[in-house]
C-alpha cells in the first residue's frame, strides 16, 4: 500500500498518447487505493498525497490536470489546500473536486467557496467520480486551449484581484512580458498595473472600457487593456487583463517595404500616423524640422498624396492590414 502513496502511475490507456494527471489527496489508505485502481484502469496518470502539506508540494511540482481532494484531513485540511491552490498563480487553474462525508449545506458551500468546482460524497463511488472528472477536465482543456491560442497570437492575459493586489493567474507569455517590462513575477502584480486597475474600477463596473495602459521598453511597448470580471461577480472578484506587445521597429519596417520608402522616410511617416508634428518628429528621430519636412515631401510623392492627413490615412490602412494589433 505504501508504494501507492509514493509513486506516479503512468500506464496510459491503449491509444492514449498523453494522459491527464490526477492528484488524489486523502489520508485514508482504503480511499486512496480504491481511487488509484479505478483511475489507473481508466488510463489516467495518478499522483497521490496523504496530507495537505504533501498535496501542495506535489501540485506545485507536477502541475496536475485535476485534483480529487478530501475535505477533512489532520493538519492542513482540504479547504485550506484549495484556498492556497487558488491563491497561487501556478496552480489556480487546477479544477478541484472535493470528496467529503459531510453533507450539511454549510460544508458543501464551504467547499465551493474555497475554490472547488464540484464535490462527491463518501463513500466514494468510482464511476461517479470518473463521470464528474470527465466534465471538468473537458472544461479545463477548452480553457487551456483558449489561453494557448491567445498566447500564440501574442495576446497575453492575467487575472488580478484588486482587493489584495494578487496576480491570481497568468499565461506563459504574460509571465515573460511582466518580468521583462516590470521585473515582477506572480503573485505580485506590477504596481503601475494595479494602480491603473484600481483607479478605473468604477467605470469598468459600469461596463465602460477604461483607457489602456502602456509600458515602453526601447522600440517596443506593452499595450494593456482591462477586459472583464471573471468568476463570481462580487466586489472582491478577479479581473481579466489582456496585454499585447507592439514593436515600432516592426511596423516601420513593414511601411518601408509596403510603400518603397527609405528607413528614415518610413520612420517619419510612422510618427505622422501617431499624430506628431514636424518639430516633435525631429526631436524623436534626431534631425532638424527642415529635414523632416524634406522627408515628408518625398513620402507624399511616393504615396501620391498631397497632405499629411491623406498620407496618415493611407499608412494607417496598410498598417492595420499588416499589423491588426496596431493602435494608432
Amino acid at each position: 500500500m505504501s508504494a501507492v502513496f509514493e509513486s506516479i502511475t503512468r500506464r496510459g490507456a491503449p491509444g492514449r498518447a498523453d494522459t491527464d494527471i490526477v492528484l488524489v489527496v486523502d489520508d485514508v489508505p482504503d480511499n486512496v487505493s480504491l481511487l488509484h485502481d479505478a483511475l489507473d484502469a481508466s488510463g489516467y496518470t495518478v499522483l497521490v498525497a496523504t496530507s495537505g502539506e504533501a498535496a501542495l508540494q506535489r501540485a506545485a511540482q507536477a502541475s496536475p490536470d485535476i485534483m480529487l481532494l478530501d475535505a477533512m484531513m489532520p493538519g492542513i485540511d482540504g479547504f485550506e489546500v484549495a484556498r492556497r491552490m487558488k491563491a497561487d498563480a501556478a496552480t489556480s487553474h487546477v479544477p478541484i473536486i472535493f470528496m467529503t462525508g459531510l453533507t450539511d449545506t454549510e460544508h458543501l458551500v464551504a467547499a465551493l467557496e474555497a475554490g472547488g468546482v464540484d464535490y462527491v460524497t463518501k463513500p466514494i463511488r468510482p464511476k461517479e467520480v470518473l463521470a464528474r472528472m470527465s466534465v471538468h477536465l473537458q472544461a479545463a482543456r477548452l480553457a487551456r486551449q483558449a489561453r494557448n491560442a491567445l498566447d500564440a497570437f501574442g495576446y497575453a492575459s492575467i487575472t488580478v484581484r484588486p482587493a489584495d493586489g494578487r496576480l491570481m493567474w497568468q499565461t506563459p507569455l504574460a509571465r515573460e512580458l511582466l518580468l521583462r517590462y516590470y521585473g515582477t513575477s506572480a503573485p505580485a502584480t506590477p504596481r503601475p498595473i494595479l494602480e491603473w486597475l484600481r483607479r478605473h474600477l468604477p467605470e469598468a463596473e459600469r461596463n465602460i472600457e477604461p483607457p489602456k495602459l502602456t509600458a515602453e521598453l526601447g522600440a517596443k511597448r506593452l499595450s494593456i487593456r482591462l477586459h472583464q470580471r471573471t468568476g463570481d461577480q462580487d466586489e472582491d472578484g478577479d479581473w481579466l487583463i489582456v496585454m499585447r506587445e507592439v514593436s515600432d521597429a516592426a511596423v516601420i519596417a513593414s511601411m518601408s517595404l509596403a510603400f518603397k520608402l527609405t528607413a528614415r522616410e518610413a520612420e517619419v511617416l510612422y510618427w505622422v500616423v501617431k499624430g506628431k508634428i514636424n518639430r516633435d518628429i525631429a526631436d524623436i528621430v534626431g534631425a532638424s524640422p527642415a529635414t523632416v519636412k524634406k522627408h515628408l515631401e518625398r513620402v507624399f510623392a511616393k504615396l501620391g498624396v498631397e497632405t499629411r492627413t491623406a498620407a496618415a490615412a493611407m499608412a494607417m490602412n496598410r498598417i492595420r492590414q499588416l499589423h491588426p494589433q496596431f493602435e494608432g
